[in-house]
């Protein structure tokens, strides 16, 4: 995606103005990866049916499509830097999923029913946070890193927990990245089954993962702003997010990553129809 001096003002609909509002946080950068096949027609940063391997990590895509996403928006690891230009040391990532890995916990799972020998890395790769600590390692990222998961306004809960991160003063800018497999049989029959009894968030239309990395709003800094608060208001709206009415119809295959994916391509327009 391209920087923001080239693209000019943000959308109004999803990013705010830059104010002195100290709610708000200033997005750096932004990455999408879609799903792949036909199920990528008409959707930005269509992903390649073959990612690229991470060491250690094996029969499933969901790692690989984090580490993906995050590359995609820090660039290469050693020109990567802080605003203050030093290295990943006051960085930090949050990860927002509904399902997790899945492919892993059921092959994992399968395996076992069946009688075979466990395989370590399965047991590894199903820790969900188990990919930050490779990026960690890759980016010198030594801030604190952070899973977030939940039934609804899960998007709305990952900024609002960037909020926090970032309010601390432990970090001097975040990155944030939800990602979701497409829904596999279990996933499916989980999601069917309590859609209708409690609020749940819509599952992407195939593998997706996007990226934001935000950082504390500061005179000048010549970035987008997005006004997000603490998670206690819990509504899209109050995390600085597109509302549903306001996003472009694309968005509706992104299931709870859309107000995300919006909110990037609004700022950093890539190929979005």
């Amino acid at each position: 995606m391209t920087p923001p001096e080239a693209n000019g003002n943000p959308n109004p609909g999803t990013l705010a103005e830059a104010t002195e509002d100290p709610g708000t946080l200033s997005l750096a950068s932004a990455a999408v990866l879609t799903p792949w096949g036909e199920a990528a027609d008409g959707l930005p940063g269509a992903a390649p049916v073959k990612l690229p391997k991470v060491r250690g990590f094996v029969g499933s895509r969901f790692s690989p499509l984090v580490h993906a996403a995050a590359q995609a928006c820090l660039g290469a690891p050693e020109t990567f830097a802080g605003p203050d230009g030093t290295a990943g040391h006051r960085s930090g990532i949050v990860v927002a999923t509904l399902f997790g890995d899945t492919t892993t916990t059921d092959t994992s799972t399968q395996r076992v029913m069946e009688g075979q020998v466990h395989n370590p890395l399965l047991f590894f790769q199903s820790v969900t946070t188990s990919i930050l600590g490779h990026l960690g390692k890759v980016y010198d990222i030594t801030g604190p890193f952070n899973c977030v998961s939940g039934a609804a306004d899960l998007a709305a809960e990952a900024m609002g927990v960037a909020r926090v991160v970032l309010d601390s003063g432990d970090v001097d800018q975040l990155l944030v990245v939800g990602v979701e497999c497409a829904p596999n049989e279990r996933a499916a029959w989980v999601h069917g089954s309590l859609s209708g009894q409690v609020p749940l968030d819509g599952l992407p239309a195939g593998d997706t993962a996007v990226a934001l990395l935000l950082r504390r709003s500061a005179d000048g800094d010549g970035l987008p702003r997005i006004p997000v608060r603490a998670p206690r208001a819990g509504t899209e709206q109050a995390a600085g997010l597109a509302a549903e009415t306001d996003r472009p119809e694309w968005t509706a295959a992104f299931g709870w990553l859309a107000p995300l994916v919006a909110t990037a391509e609004a700022a950093y327009p890539s190929t979005a129809p």
